[in-house]
């Protein structure tokens, strides 16, 4: 059963890639990390998004639970919906969240933010001191979440039940007849693509206003 639209498994392999790429290229906030961050800052603009108007397995009004109810699935009294499980939904958000966090504050750290109206008001000393230990906690934090959610995939293939191939396919194997009887609704790749120009410009308006 098809429960991954195309555009969401794009974001999410484009993300760990960029993840890499920001890890790999260091934290001194020079050449290519800016770039990365960018990138990865349009990226998570967009699932944000999309998170409101793309497939219904993408949206958060679907697969965001309460943590009563997500206490009552991994206590096994809980059915879980087709795509994220309740647990894996805290994770998203954890990981969406800390990643946004993460770009905000690299890209005000770059000083990417210093033209906008207000900024020297705004971004004073205390609030730059703030940013620059955000910035520290998160780099610190997402490994550790990265880490959760590889443990997580591991555990669950050992259950029989291949995330990462339904990541990479869209297809989900042995569904529960609960799952099996879900109507979902995947929307137009076409509106994707707009999302992206549109999250993209947002990115070029901050560069080409901080004189990059």
């Amino acid at each position: 059963m098809k429960i991954w639209d195309l555009p969401t498994r794009i974001y999410h392999w484009l993300q760990a890639l960029l993840f890499i790429g920001l890890a790999a290229s260091g934290f001194n906030g020079e050449g290519p990390h800016i770039y990365l961050g960018l990138a990865l800052f349009t990226l998570i603009l967009w699932r944000i998004v999309w998170g409101f108007i793309g497939s219904d397995t993408s949206r958060f009004k679907q697969f965001i639970s309460s943590p009563k109810r997500t206490i009552s699935y991994l206590l096994g009294k809980e059915p879980s919906k087709v795509g994220h499980n309740p647990a894996g939904s805290w994770m998203v958000i954890g990981l969406i969240s800390t990643l946004f966090i993460q770009c905000i504050t690299g890209i005000a750290l770059a000083g990417l933010f210093d033209h906008i109206p207000y900024a020297d008001i705004v971004l004073n000393d205390n609030v730059f001191d703030v940013f620059v230990t955000l910035h520290g906690v998160c780099a610190r934090l997402l490994p550790v979440l990265v880490i959760l959610h590889l443990v997580a995939i591991l555990f669950y293939k050992l259950r029989s039940k291949p995330l990462v191939w339904a990541m990479i396919t869209g297809v989900q194997k042995k569904l529960t007849e609960h799952q099996m009887s879900s109507n979902l609704v995947f929307v137009s790749n076409k509106r994707a693509l707009l999302v992206l120009i549109a999250t993209g410009l947002v990115t070029i308006a901050i560069v080409v206003s901080a004189g990059v």
